[in-house]
């Protein structure tokens, strides 16, 4: 096995994902995210095309909106628009969720409505585009736009900011002072072409109980029964007292097994939290009792835990029992799809991270890796990769495979596992396989049941940016677009080197 390089070390919480290392190794400047609204800007970069708004409404049944909203979750203001208009919350569609600690622009699409209905909302401006014959959807989002603030950074923030943009300009094969100036403090502000790791941010997993991958894995090993306890039970030390009792309660009702817990641990790259326990059938299967412990506010939990009750279910019953589906189908389809899609997110950055330690670049192919293409439409301010056009590179191609990647015409990829993913070969390939091996699973598990199945793909490895930083009253603000489906958090962390809830 080829030596291991000596990186920084990543925020536990964050190495429960996956997370394991900072590319950088420049000290962080700390802060704090989102002190107000303001402070966290994102623009929707989107690819959807709207029609004058005198179009045929027949032709052209849906209104097109931009929405700026200060401190509005997405679902919660497209129930305020629905009920203002007095339509179904069905009738309003978007591309991209956002945060609502924030000050978002996306556009919403709403059917069967007129520009003239169009109210007024609180923290919300809101403005008539034109009409679309068909409703947004995720497809239409090519990325976003970020502008934001870290406030209270330490003194010497300019000097730290300058280190780390140093690391991961070269991180991402940009030479140093290639645009006729060098990064540090007294050139500022900092313009840059920057990349890291193209991780799954720690809101992929919950930021607070990171738990989806570790029951998606579940799904994928086929123990309905141990993914439905993880999810219900196995309590986090950061929820609330009534929370913890609660899922205490689950537990007791399936009966664990503490020995479990190391072995389980090993078998996911020690990602998960070291006292985790697995279901052994011992309990009392009293789910009534659970049901009468679990807050209203856990409804999920509370929704899986009734199909149990009203089956009567043994907990020793087979664990992949088709009561124990029945139970974690509970939950609405999106969250099934959730589960899986995180275990191959943690299976992702495990790679990643593993890639890392190798000293294997990201700006450029070796032989064995697979490259994708870039995405020719993306708005010209994104660095996107085009999944869906991939290629193998042998130890010939190697060299005008690089010329590509440096061009930005072609990315490294690493595997969100399916059935139909092929993994790579090599160095790259063997790395891959050995994440595989220890979490104990292989593509053809994603053949799952229902919204479980999943048949993969693959993803860019490095996330590339054009940066720019400026400071005001001694706080930085960092201006970056990235393509959809990559975080904003994983490019920051390297500037502020704080855990995820320290943030």
């Amino acid at each position: 096995m080829p030596p291991e390089h000596a990186l920084r070390e990543a925020h536990p919480t964050e190495r429960a994902v996956g997370i394991e290392h900072y590319v950088s190794d420049a000290d962080g400047i700390g802060g704090r995210l989102r002190e107000s609204p303001d402070d966290f800007r994102v623009r929707e970069l989107e690819a959807f095309d709207a029609e004058p708004l005198d179009a045929d409404t027949g032709s052209y049944p849906e209104l097109v909106v931009r929405a700026t909203l200060r401190d509005w979750d997405t679902n919660d203001f497209a129930r305020r628009l629905s009920d203002a208009l007095g339509v179904s919350r069905e009738r309003v569609s978007w591309a991209g969720t956002k945060d609502k600690r924030a000050v978002t622009t996306q556009l919403f699409t709403v059917r069967g409505v007129d520009a003239a209905d169009l109210p007024e909302v609180r923290g919300a401006d809101i403005e008539a585009l034109g009409r679309a014959g068909r409703s947004l959807s995720f497809g239409d989002l090519a990325g976003n736009a970020f502008e934001i603030r870290v406030a209270d950074a330490v003194d010497d923030a300019p000097e730290r900011v300058a280190a780390a943009v140093r690391d991961l300009r070269a991180f991402a094969g940009e030479a140093e002072g290639a645009d006729g100036e060098e990064t540090d403090a007294a050139n500022l502000p900092v313009d840059a072409t920057v990349g890291v790791p193209n991780y799954f941010g720690q809101q992929r997993f919950g930021s607070r109980r990171p738990v989806t991958h570790v029951v998606g894995l579940a799904v994928a090993r086929d123990d309905p029964r141990e993914a439905v306890r993880l999810y219900a039970g196995n309590p986090a030390e950061t929820e609330p007292d009534d929370t913890r009792a609660a899922r205490d309660r689950v537990d007791a009702a399936f009966g664990v097994d503490d020995a479990v817990a190391d072995e389980s641990v090993a078998a996911e790259g020690a990602a998960a939290d070291a006292e985790r326990s697995a279901a052994d059938g011992t309990g009392d299967g009293d789910w009534g009792a659970c049901l009468d412990a679990i807050p209203g506010k856990l409804r999920f939990e509370r929704s899986m835990v009734h199909r149990l009750s009203d089956r009567d279910v043994d907990p020793d019953a087979p664990p992949d029992h088709e009561d124990w589906w029945h139970a974690l189908e509970a939950v609405p389809s999106n969250l099934q799809r959730l589960f899986v899609n995180a275990a191959q997110s943690f299976l992702f950055n495990r790679t990643v991270s593993k890639r890392l330690r190798r000293g294997i670049p990201f700006d450029r192919p070796v032989a064995g890796d697979v490259v994708c293409f870039a995405d020719a439409d993306a708005p010209g301010e994104l660095y996107a990769p085009d999944a869906d056009r991939l290629q193998r590179v042998d130890a010939d191609r190697v060299d005008v495979v690089s010329r590509h990647c440096e061009r930005g015409r072609a990315f490294v990829t690493a595997p969100l596992v399916g059935t139909e993913t092929e993994l790579g070969d090599g160095e790259p390939g063997a790395i891959e396989r050995e994440v595989l091996a220890d979490a104990g699973i292989e593509p053809g598990d994603f053949a799952l049941p229902g919204e479980f199945d999943s048949r993969g793909t693959r993803r860019a490895i490095l996330l590339r940016t054009d940066l720019n930083v400026t400071f005001e009253a001694g706080d930085p603000r960092f201006a970056f677009a990235l393509p959809s489906g990559s975080y904003a958090t994983v490019l920051l962390r390297e500037f502020t080197k704080r855990g995820p809830l320290d943030l």
